[in-house]
């Protein structure tokens, strides 16, 4: 990777193709795109992971709110080779 390079997880951009890489790396595949499918997250008025990303919420925020209420640790919800992006200016 040259000076120039940098992925959208360290712009503290998490695009929908990022998350669904890091669904199957942190929880797994099958696991990761059941729960998608099957969890309702309290956060997001009770809505899925896919219900969510359907209607529009960041994938960053899903993926934090799913992390949260599965209790995935920082240091593990980011995946082996990443770090977590900064929260976003206000």
């Amino acid at each position: 990777m040259d000076s120039h390079s940098c992925t959208l997880i360290d712009l503290g951009v998490v695009k929908e193709r990022e998350f669904w890489q890091l669904l199957e790396e942190v929880l797994g595949r099958t696991y990761g795109r059941s729960l998608a499918h099957d969890q309702v997250l309290t956060a997001l008025d009770d809505m899925t992971v896919v219900e969510a990303l359907a209607d529009g919420v960041e994938p960053r925020v899903v993926w934090n709110v799913l992390c949260d209420q599965l209790q995935i640790p920082d240091s593990k919800r980011w995946g082996k080779d990443h770090n977590a992006p900064p929260l976003p200016a206000k």
